[in-house]
């Protein structure tokens, strides 16, 4: 591990993997996604649903990190294009559930594809063991920040507080 003190901060883990995230997005607009009808935040949507099926449009912005109303203006657009469908949820009536319809699937397989290349260009020159710690690597750091999220939920903090109290 390379000590603090010699750190460049250009070279922190949070700037780049802003700047991989950011470039990665240039990356795949560069490669033809205005060609495909739909805008770049359109094809997130279906990235994002497609790995996440009947979610409901809460947990689903949650994920994108966008306002529950911006995703309805893009559901609607893409139930408009027949890409998408909402479905009552069976537990709450006043929710809806989202999934991909059948008219999806060639958007998806081309999405897929254009994300293949841009892995593979992003990843050129590091060899298939390095490729693989560097996914296990961000599955690791991902649970751990789930996890830390998780213990201090408002939920989570209140019972600990009240364990403590109680002691």
């Amino acid at each position: 591990m390379v000590p603090e003190e010699n750190l460049n901060p250009h070279d922190s883990m949070g700037f780049l993997l802003h700047d991989v995230s950011r470039l990665m997005r240039k990356n795949f607009k560069r490669r033809g996604v205005e060609g495909m009808a739909l805008t770049q935040t359109h094809l997130r949507v279906l990235a994002h649903l497609s790995r996440n099926e009947g979610l409901n449009q809460a947990a689903l912005a949650d994920i994108l990190e966008i306002q529950p109303i911006t995703l309805t203006r893009l559901i609607d657009r893409l139930e408009e294009a027949d890409l998408v469908e909402r479905r009552r949820d069976p537990d709450d009536r006043r929710a809806q559930r989202l999934f991909l319809t059948k008219a999806a699937a060639p958007i998806m397989e081309q999405l897929w594809k254009m994300v293949a290349d841009m892995h593979e260009e992003a990843l050129a020159g590091l060899s298939t063991a390095v490729r693989v710690g560097i996914i296990k690597a961000l599955q690791t750091m991902k649970n751990n920040l789930l996890q830390a999220e998780e213990e201090d939920a408002p939920d989570t903090r209140t019972r600990r507080g009240a364990a403590a109290n109680a002691g």
